[in-house]
């Protein structure tokens, strides 16, 4: 990231008159361009920041010619010596052009890395971005962050979870099951690919594939318990391959005024869903879309000074 490239003062558009300027985010430059600018309010839309006045333009040039005076055009070269001669070692880091750090979710690590100054969130890679002019200020925060981040790897929150709550062996199962998106049928009555219906532990699903070998050991499958349709008959059962609905095909799924009974779910282990497992599966879906909207916007946050 070149200094003076860095800096970007472009007319506004609309009936008032004024500039936007952008500039790399660092809370002392803030600081001081709103003392400079009192004015000044963040378009979140131009992304920049809109200074009002028919001389907007020009006051913003003086200023970031004030400002570029001020800093070290050497810095980065001198960042760069200090990681040669003191290199960070991490998971989370990449080195480049300039410093990628990429980690799991943590409000601990966006604040972390929010006070280092210029870095800056890059959403489209997903990565947040630091020069090595900012590289001591890195270092110095790097234990906070390392800590947070391995805090909040997928298996280490498992791992604090089932030390909360007891074990359920038959819920790991499931859940190890539900990962692999796969489920035991039978072969001889298998279920229609492409159609929404019923199944134990997963609800309401769509079968897109069958294998077509056998399973051999279902004595071990049955063993589990996870499965109440799976009988130990070697050679009768093979896997079904699942996704979750969408949304049309569920609306377009027609319930059966009658439930199917118990001795036909397991007998089969599937089943054409009926209006309540219906209702059931949007509510899930609902709340996928909401966690996928919530996470989202906690992997994007927005760079308000940038």
């Amino acid at each position: 990231m070149e200094l003076v490239s860095a800096f970007r003062v472009r007319p506004a558009e609309g009936e008032r008159p004024g500039a936007l300027a952008a500039f790399p985010y660092d809370r002392d430059l803030v600081r001081r361009f709103r003392e400079q600018f009192p004015r000044a309010r963040w378009r979140e839309a131009e992304g920049g920041w809109f200074v009002p006045g028919t001389t907007a333009t020009t006051r913003l040039d003086t200023w970031i010619a004030g400002e570029i005076d001020k800093l070290d055009l050497y810095a980065d070269a001198k960042g760069r010596d200090a990681f040669v001669f003191e290199p960070l070692e991490s998971q989370y880091l990449r080195v480049g052009e300039d410093l990628e750090v990429r980690t799991p979710y943590s409000r601990t690590v966006v604040e972390e890395l929010r006070a280092v100054p210029f870095a800056r969130w890059d959403p489209d890679h997903k990565v947040w971005r630091v020069p090595f002019r900012s590289y001591e200020a890195l270092r110095g925060r790097w234990p906070v962050i390392e800590e947070a981040a391995r805090r909040n790897e997928p298996e280490a929150k498992r791992q604090r979870r089932l030390e909360r709550e007891p074990v359920d062996e038959t819920a790991l199962v499931v859940m190890a099951e539900r990962r692999r998106r796969r489920y035991p049928v039978r072969m001889d009555e298998p279920p229609p690919l492409g159609e929404p219906v019923g199944t134990f532990r997963f609800g309401v699903v769509v079968f897109e594939a069958i294998d077509a070998d056998p399973l051999e050991d279902v004595g071990s499958l049955e063993r589990l318990g996870v499965y109440p349709h799976v009988h130990d008959h070697a050679g009768s059962y093979s896997w079904a391959h699942w996704r979750l609905p969408e949304w049309q095909e569920i609306t377009w799924a027609r319930p059966l005024r009658e439930p199917v009974g118990s001795r036909e779910k397991i007998r089969l282990g599937w089943w054409p869903p009926d209006q309540n497992e219906r209702r059931e599966r949007m509510r899930k879906l609902r709340e996928i879309e909401r966690a996928q909207r919530t996470r989202q916007g906690r992997s994007a946050p927005s760079e308000a000074a940038e």
